[in-house]
């Protein structure tokens, strides 16, 4: 997700540069080009990549599987 932010960034910073926009300081292209590698950096780091909506689905599914197995081996 983070990486997808960065390009948008990287996006918006190559649209201004090649239009030759004149912005504000904070919202000139190599900021944007700065704050985009800080999301790419942080994506590449990691950050983000563990974020589940439904919670930990990793616990559920194992605690399914124990139990499909004893029932298998009760028979």
């Amino acid at each position: 997700m983070l990486a997808f932010v960065a390009a948008a960034l990287f996006l918006i910073a190559f649209l201004i540069h090649a239009t030759e926009t004149s912005t504000e300081a904070i919202f000139s292209s190599t900021s944007l080009m700065l704050v985009g590698l800080a999301f790419l950096a942080a994506h590449s780091a990691g950050v983000g990549s563990g974020w589940s909506a439904r919670g930990s689905s990793t616990r559920r599914s194992s605690t399914r599987g124990s139990s499909t197995r004893r029932t298998g081996s009760r028979r």
